[in-house]
């Protein structure tokens, strides 16, 4: 069956028409902030404690937009007749967010969960070059990283939990020993001191 001349615009108004008599919704940013989603890409944090400085996030980056530098350190032995050993520290850690495309594979590569997702999107600068975060802004950003969702009730806890537990129990269960032998230790009597007459 042939179309019918001018149908076409007839559904368009009708479109029109029932947008017209809806109420509009007007976010008025910036005084009222946006509900951002749980897993928003905004801006990446750095927890240094937890980086390596393995380089897999900036070996991975398509944009090649994370500079990292380091150098050796060499660290006693933890046990007398042990070797020493050499670790990186690092020295600078820094994400270009002007040629960053938000795509997170630094964040999912990372095998020590020292990157993080941040929901903050304000830190648009007036200079190019402001937009290179070294690791002490990189720092700044973990306070604004949401916690973690909650664990289905039937999952299984994490093993790092477990191992952190495991070892607070083993010293509370310590110290609760030593305490109970402080307690029963004899006592050392004292001399009485007197003279006979």
């Amino acid at each position: 069956m042939p179309p019918i001349p001018g149908s076409g615009l007839a559904k368009g108004l009708a479109v029109t028409l029932r947008t017209m008599t809806k109420k509009t919704v007007t976010a008025q940013y910036p005084d009222t902030q946006p509900e951002l989603p749980p897993r928003s890409r905004g801006v990446i944090g750095l927890f240094e404690e937890n980086c390596t400085v393995c380089m897999l996030c900036a070996r991975e980056c398509p944009d090649w937009c994370i500079y990292i530098d380091s150098h050796k350190e060499t660290v006693p032995p933890a046990a007398p007749g042990g070797r020493e050993r050499s670790r990186n520290v690092l020295d600078r850690f820094a994400i270009d967010f002007s040629l960053c495309m938000y795509c997170g594979i630094c964040i999912e590569v990372c095998p020590f969960d020292a990157l993080f997702w941040s929901p903050e999107f304000e830190y648009a600068e007036t200079d190019i070059h402001e937009l290179t975060h070294e690791r002490d802004k990189l720092r700044e950003w973990m306070w604004t990283v949401p916690e973690p969702p909650a664990l289905d009730p039937g999952a299984e806890e994490p093993k790092e939990i477990a191992a952190a537990r495991k070892t607070a129990d083993k010293l509370a269960a310590q110290q609760a020993q030593e305490a109970q032998q402080a307690q029963q230790a004899p006592q050392t009597p004292q001399s009485e001191e007197g003279g006979t007459s």
